[in-house]
């Protein structure tokens, strides 16, 4: 609105030339001028107080005594909703005249021009600031003070924690800015600050009542992992998870929800440190104290498996009441296992009490109990030279232990595989979780052990190798191995040879190869130690010997077959024919 009352008639003005279309004597130069000097100077750039004349959803329209009025974006006053019509508010001047002759002003820019100086006094005096909650950021929200925009931490929105971030988004509010950053410009302000005053003289006062065991009424403030914060009117208080329940709880929430009206009773409080430890289940009797008296030990009793580790699994057998199952109690298997291979959280299980102590609210159970212990009467299920098919668990190097049924295990020595293979190791024979069929050799009922055989389910073939292998036969025979001390001959009868490298020496001089099937000779068979000695070489250098040896007779059969041709010839001859005689003996002592 424009101020007129300044504007004076002019005394000479022709009315009548003016409604005949004619020219007055006053120029309209002359009449801007007039009308310019009511109005006030205005510079642009610069800011001045407003008047407010009209506000509506999108514009606010301000009067600084111009020849035009101002508009400004109703957004520009969104940090204060509770502005009106007759308000005066710093506006910046942009531009006197824009192309339209629009006079142009910002709320915001004369905000800015004076926030800083604002803000930095606000923090020294702990001034109480409005501030517009324009929208949410990570951590917190953005909030507009004095046209600057500060950050508002998630936690200092209110003294209980906020769920829902987005209800404030558009609230104008109160805040104390706690903190300025000068290099960067950033301000952090706190809405929680300005009530925690008031709160803190709630809480001394709270505390200060407080005794042990009392009971208050509280509410569900907040749930975590690791238990309940209540607050008790002003003040808040902790429940750990283990104070919820006497049973085992995973999560707060299966006991508690938020908002939640409750009973808890003070377990501990520190004045000083304004911590307030409640519990919930000491509103509750003990359930061990409400346990069945008739229950002993010996007794079958149901229950759930609510915890379990490698060591054993806790069986919860009423609520709050919970016995121990020892893995070492779950099979009469002696192998080091883990309670997970038998039982599993949430597992319904029958067991057998094997210890109780009310005092100490301990109890113990058993659940390979329920089955008959397989060693009572291990010469009747497995008397020696029995036969059975059994599984193999693990090797050692000096034998495969093998589990015939559960509880019951046994040992087959590595000497006790074969009659014939001679086995290294025994990964060489099987595999673990392989079955493979045994004879009880032996029984050991007080160490819990069988010895066990594999090789006695067959007839010893060394009894029938005996009769074949006689030293100095020749057999056919395949090389399977060589070493650096010999080779391991597969013969076609049947068993396993072993020769040295110089009788492995082929006629033409060279040395037989793995894969090679040649003849060999026994030099030496002992069936105690189950070793066949052989040789290729001795197959043909025995011929070669007899080929250089010449058709004579041995030196004793040509002496003796010549004294007897002596005493023919003297027979023959008489004593006085000695020249033949000489000769004869001559031959002799020559030895042909």
């Amino acid at each position: 609105m424009s101020n007129f009352k300044n504007v004076q008639p002019l005394a000479d003005f022709d009315w009548e030339q003016f409604e005949n279309g004619g020219s007055t004597t006053v120029s309209k130069e002359e009449q801007t001028a007039s009308y310019d000097s009511t109005l006030n100077k205005v510079s642009e750039h610069q800011v001045v107080d407003g008047t407010v004349i009209s506000v509506d959803k999108k514009e606010v329209i301000v009067n600084i005594g111009y020849k035009s009025d101002g508009i400004i974006a109703a957004s520009e006053f969104r940090y204060n909703p509770d502005l009106k019509v007759g308000d005066v508010v710093e506006v910046y001047v942009e531009n006197q005249e824009d192309k339209k002759g629009q006079l142009i002003l910002s709320h915001k820019k004369a905000r800015l021009s004076k926030s800083w100086e604002r803000v930095n006094a606000a923090l020294d005096n702990e001034e109480v600031v409005q501030g517009y909650i324009k929208c949410r950021t990570k951590g917190g929200m953005i909030v507009d003070v004095f046209g600057i925009e500060a950050f508002l931490p998630g936690s200092q929105i209110d003294v209980h924690p906020i769920r829902d971030y987005d209800v404030f988004v558009g609230k104008t509010m109160e805040f104390k800015i706690v903190k300025i950053n000068q290099e960067f410009r950033n301000v952090v302000v706190s809405h929680k600050a300005l009530i925690e005053a008031e709160l803190e003289a709630q809480r001394k006062e709270i505390i200060s009542k407080l005794e042990k065991g009392q009971v208050l009424e509280g509410t569900v403030k907040n749930i975590t992992s690791y238990g309940v914060f209540v607050d008790l009117g002003g003040v808040d208080g902790l429940i750990h998870i283990t104070d919820l329940s006497w049973g085992r709880v995973s999560d707060p929430h299966e006991v508690v929800a938020l908002d939640d009206k409750i009973n808890v009773v003070i377990i501990d409080f520190d004045e000083e440190k304004k911590r307030i430890a409640l519990g919930l289940k000491q509103l509750t009797p003990h359930p061990w104290d409400a346990l069945d008296p008739n229950i002993q030990v010996g007794d079958h009793i149901k229950g759930k498996v609510v915890v379990i580790a490698d060591y054993g699994a806790f069986v919860e057998v009423a609520p709050g009441v919970e016995g121990l199952i020892h893995v070492s109690e779950m099979s009469w298997s002696q192998h080091l296992r883990s309670a997970q291979e038998f039982l599993h959280v949430g597992d319904e299980v029958e067991a057998v009490i094997l210890t109780l102590d009310r005092d100490e609210r301990k109890m113990s159970l058993g659940i390979k109990q329920l089955k008959e212990d397989p060693w009572e009467a291990i010469e009747k299920k497995y008397p020696v030279g029995s036969k059975h098919n059994a599984k193999v668990r693990n090797f050692t190097n000096f034998g495969i232990f093998v589990e015939l049924e559960e509880g019951v295990d046994g040992l087959i020595h590595i000497s006790d595989l074969s009659w014939t293979k001679k086995v290294k190791h025994p990964s060489e024979f099987t595999h673990v979780g392989e079955p493979i069929d045994v004879v009880v050799l032996d029984i050991d009922k007080e160490n819990r052990r069988l010895s066990l055989g594999h090789k006695q389910l067959e007839e010893n073939p060394w009894d029938t190798y005996e009769t074949i292998y006689t030293p100095g036969s020749v057999h056919t025979g395949k090389i399977a191995e060589k070493m650096e001390r010999g080779s391991v001959i597969l013969l076609n009868e049947g068993g396993e040879g072993f020769a040295t490298p110089k009788h492995l020496v082929k006629e033409d001089g060279t040395e037989a190869q793995v894969g090679e099937e040649l003849e060999f000779k026994v030099i030496e068979f002992v069936k105690d130690t189950k070793r066949i000695i052989l040789s290729h070489s001795r197959t043909f250098e025995a011929e070669r010997e007899e080929e250089k040896k010449p058709a004579r007779k041995p030196r004793n059969a040509a002496k003796k077959e010549d004294a007897a041709n002596i005493q023919n010839v003297a027979a023959a001859q008489s004593l006085g024919d000695f020249d033949a005689l000489a000769a004869l003996k001559a031959k002799m002592e020559k030895g042909e």
